[in-house]
């Protein structure tokens, strides 16, 4: 259990460091990761920058992933998860196009330009994995970025879900794949929500 963001990416900036693990860019998911990241980049003395995609929601569920869209215009699907529940093909499509534009304004919104990843060792954090359907749409962003090693960090996971994100980068570290996983705010006693003001002073080198 994590008291908060910041405990969690403290604990795993450790973890990365007892790996031994160099990085010359990190990269949190805006907002809720930024507090996670900023400890990582701060103990990898490593600069702190953003990757941003959108959860493409279920028609239904909207917090239940069927697969998400980056900034770039890229998307990941859950084809498996969007057959079961039988939506169209043309919500996917229809949400795709709205959250790529969503990301891709958010993007801009936090900073003018990205950071340069091209042959870059690059972390991406997130403050946990639940369906994977974010990290997938950020690691393959990323890897399109044409940067030369791509790893996840995370402080807890999905077992299965983390297993899957072993086959789209080159490294992932997880402090927490607990069996009994069922959402990623059970193991933060406080896992309130991250503000974009909040996430931009972590972005700029600043505490909340």
């Amino acid at each position: 259990m994590y008291q908060n963001r910041t405990d969690a990416g403290q604990q795993l900036a450790g973890l990365l460091v007892r790996e031994g693990v160099d990085a010359d860019v990190v990269l949190g998911i805006p907002r809720g990761a930024m507090p996670v990241a900023a400890p990582v980049a701060e103990r990898l003395q490593a600069p702190l920058d953003i990757v941003v995609v959108q959860k493409i929601g279920a028609p239904d569920n909207p917090e239940l992933a069927v697969g998400a869209a980056a900034a770039d215009g890229s998307v990941y699907r859950n084809d498996d998860l969007i057959d079961r529940l039988g939506i169209s093909e043309e919500y996917v499509e229809q949400e795709r196009r709205n959250e790529a534009e969503n990301a891709h304004e958010k993007a801009q919104t936090y900073r003018e330009e990205p950071v340069e990843l091209r042959g870059k060792r690059v972390i991406v954090v997130d403050d946990g994995v639940a369906t994977g359907a974010t990290a997938i749409a950020c690691l393959r962003q990323v890897r399109d970025a044409e940067a030369s090693w791509v790893a996840l960090a995370v402080p807890v996971g999905s077992p299965d879900s983390i297993a899957e994100l072993r086959a789209e980068a080159d490294a992932v570290y997880a402090l927490e794949t607990p069996r009994g996983f069922r959402a990623v705010g059970q193991y933060y006693r406080d896992f309130g929500q991250v503000t974009d003001e909040e996430a931009m002073q972590y972005l700029q080198g600043e505490s909340p």
